[in-house]
Order: structure tokens, then sequence, then C-alpha cells
């Protein structure tokens, strides 16, 4: 990998807004009003594809098997006509297994065994089974080298979120970005916001300036706790980290980068900044296993001296919200589809068909479905498609913040660039992780756990 200070900053600072853009697969355009000589400008966008394009068969590999991995899969075979899932690849037979089941019971989908790929380097076995896509599902971990691996192969890529889980692993996946892009091939990530119809059209509102310049963002991920998977007798240290990954930090980053993530990204969306430091806090106060914390508080400062705040928790039997809030100088707007002005009052709303209507204009289609229907799209019509480095961004504002709250101290944007952070070990067998990993709590203001 090449070294970070060969990485440009300026890379880090495009407004990736306009990653959303390349997802739809067209090219944004302003127009320019009449008026004053602040003219407002109206952003414009394709519009939605409900089904991508016809055209010939394209096979996909899934590389994670999981929930989530089983769940892509679905979406992608839902996403248009002649697409195959040919190949599955985990490190667990069992769950090799049960998305084998659900595949055949739900698509009718057969995998023959010598399909079926078994073990760490399963993700290589499926990259050379004669696939052209790869769907990358596993713990966020290990998504650094399999798209390395993919992109080097010369296969178009699905990388759900986050794409990486310390800053090495993150500075990878912009290079293969950077790769994929020259080989003329498509990456489209899971961060489903930039591709959910009413979040669009809330951001082209508010891009054409009806809330006036953006000052400030406040996001919210309140929810109950994950799932916990407990150690039983026999297993090794390596089988009961990978079965509990979601809640190992080397192996999902914590809950603020692998869920709140979606949330961030929003942010990042609508603002196209990279914050310069995060003073961030949080602890643990329930969660039963693993090493991560269960609430977290970052406050987020830009070069023009903006703040933003994010807040997110994972703790049963508290008031729960999801929000993203945007605020401007004439407004503030509910990402979700709502414009109101600084009295309180909506202006504008998204207009969701009434059920059963004829007309479905402002009908949004399933996110999980719409990325993959942008994925094939891009392939099939040759407008290649790739918003990995939006992913990137967000995915290290999201360990920024992590760093900070573990840490209790601020971290800056030039510190998590030239960081040499890496989580996990470096080779994979099951047994004992090596270098062992403790499952113990990170305490802020004694030596650092980032």
């Amino acid at each position: 990998m090449k070294n970070n200070k060969e990485l440009s900053r300026r890379k880090f600072l495009s407004n990736t807004a306009m990653a959303t853009v390349g997802t739809l697969g067209a090219t944004q355009f302003l127009t320019s009003c009449s008026g004053s000589s602040s003219k407002t400008k109206e952003v414009k966008l394709p519009a939605f594809l409900t089904q991508a394009p016809d055209g010939k068969v394209l096979k996909a590999g899934l590389i994670g098997c999981g929930g989530r991995g089983t769940g892509a899969a679905m979406n992608f075979l839902d996403a248009g006509p002649n697409l195959q899932i040919v190949a599955l690849g985990d490190v667990f037979q069992d769950r090799l297994d049960k998305c084998r089941g659900e595949l055949k019971a739900k698509k009718n989908v057969d995998i023959p065994d010598e399909k079926c790929f078994l073990g760490f380097d399963s993700y290589e076995k499926v990259i050379d089974s004669g696939v052209d896509i790869v769907l990358l599902c596993t713990p966020p971990h290990f998504r650094p080298a399999h798209v390395e691996a993919a992109v080097k192969a010369g296969k178009h890529i699905f990388m759900e979120k986050p794409c990486a889980v310390d800053p090495v692993g993150a500075r990878s996946v912009l290079v293969s970005a950077e790769r994929a892009k020259q080989q003329g091939l498509c990456i489209v990530s899971g961060t489903i916001r930039r591709v959910q119809k009413d979040f669009v059209e809330t951001w082209r509102r508010v891009a054409s300036g009806e809330i006036g310049e953006i000052v400030s963002a406040h996001i919210i991920r309140n929810g109950g706790s994950l799932w916990v998977i407990k150690r039983q007798p026999g297993m090794s240290d390596m089988e009961y980290m990978l079965r509990n990954w979601a809640n190992f930090c080397w192996l999902s980053g914590d809950h603020i980068v692998e869920q709140f993530i979606h949330e961030v990204d929003v942010m990042n969306w609508y603002l196209g900044k990279i914050p310069v430091k995060a003073m961030g806090w949080g602890g643990r106060q329930r969660r039963v296993t693993g090493d991560q914390y269960d609430f977290f508080s970052i406050e987020y400062v830009y070069d023009n001296g903006m703040h933003t705040h994010c807040a997110a928790r994972q703790i049963t039997g508290c008031s729960n919200l999801t929000e993203q809030f945007i605020t401007g100088t004439k407004g503030f707007a509910n990402a979700k589809g709502i414009l109101y002005n600084h009295k309180g009052e909506e202006i504008w709303k998204y207009p969701y068909p009434e059920e059963g209507s004829a007309d479905q204009t402002w009908k949004v289609t399933d996110p999980y479905v719409q990325e993959h229907i942008n994925l094939v799209t891009g392939i099939r019509t040759g407008n290649i498609v790739n918003d990995a480095e939006a992913q990137v961004n967000s995915t290290l504002i999201t360990i920024m913040g992590r760093m900070s709250a573990y840490t209790g101290k601020d971290v800056t944007w030039e510190e998590v660039m030239n960081s040499d952070l890496y989580l996990g070990p470096k080779t994979y067998a099951f047994g004992p992780v090596v270098p062992a990993i403790p499952e113990t709590i990170p305490v802020i203001g004694s030596e650092p756990k980032v």
C-alpha cells in the first residue's frame, strides 16, 4: 500500500456530495435563476431507475454469508433481469449452509457444492470462480484486503459499509478505489441514504439553497442493544470474536463506525466538508460482551469555525430516535424529507404517494435494492459509478470520533490521516488471536486504546 504521505489531502477534501450523482449514473448540472448577484442555483438530478436495464448475464459471488450478506444477495437478484448469484464464501459452514438454503427457498437459486468455499481464503476462491461482481459483506475489518483483491482481479464491487475499522485500512481502500477507476470498474457502497429517493430530493433542495447557507448539523441515532453471541465451551478466541463480531472493535470499528456511519454520511453529504477536529466522549453502561462503548457524543469542528454534533446509543429500555437535522441561514431540514423555516413551520414535505395511487413518481424504492440497481446500471451502460471515496471519508470521520471518545482527547483530521493505527491480527486462523486482543473496555484519560 502507498505511504499515507503519498495520498493527497486534497483528495479527502473534495466535495463528496457529487458521489450521489455519480451513483445515479449522470452528471449533475446547475442552472442559475434570475435575480440578485447572489443567484440561487437549482441542482437537477437524473431520474431514479426502479430496475436496472437488461443485458448479458452478470454473475455475482457473495463473500460473507451472514444476515446482511444473505440480504445483499437477495437485493442484487431483485435489481433487474439476468442477474445471478453463483458462488458463496464464508469462514463458517453453518452460515454458508443457511445462506445457501435461503437462496434456494426464497429465490430458487441453487449454488453447487463446488461453488461454495470455506475458510479465511474463501474470498480469493469466490473472486476466482468466474464471477463478474463480488458482494463484500464480511465484518468490516476484512474489507480493505477483499477490495484490494477484487480490484486486482478486475471485478466490479458492492462494498458494504463501513469500508474499514482503522486509518490504515481506510487509506488502503482509497488506493484500491483509484485503481478501480483506472480499470473502469464500478464500486457501489452500502451507505444507503445517498440512494434513498426521499433523502436525495431533500438534499437536492438544500443544495439548491432552499434553507440558505448551511451553518450546522445535529445528527442522532439512538436505538436498542444489538445481538450478542456469548462464548460457548470449546470456542477458540477467533471463533468467539468472529461470531460476536459486532461487539469487538477490531472487527466492527465499534457501533459509531459500523452503524452510525449511515447518519454521519448524511452530514458529510450535505456539508461537503471534512471536519478538522473531533471532540468526543462516550462510555459503556449495559453492554455485556466485547470491548466497545454503547454510547457516543461527538462534536466536530470545521475550518470555518462551524460545529456539528453527532450522538449515538445502543441501550435497550431508552427513548429511541434517528434524525439528521441540517441547519441553514433561512431554515432547517429533516433529511428524511421535510424543510422548515426558522419559525418551525413546514415549507416543503416529501410527497410520498398514497397507497394504491396510480401515480408512483415519488415512490421510494428500497434503498438496499436501489444501490444494486445503480451498480448493475453502471456496468451495463458503461457509465462507471464509484462512490468509494465518499465512504472512505465517512469511515475516517467516524473513526476520528471513536479515537477521541476512547482517549478523552481532541483528535485532528491530520492525526487520523497520518495514523498508523491498525486493529486486529495480521494472520487469521482458528485458535488464539495473535497478538492477543483482551476483552477490555477503553478507559478515557488512561493509556489510549483507539
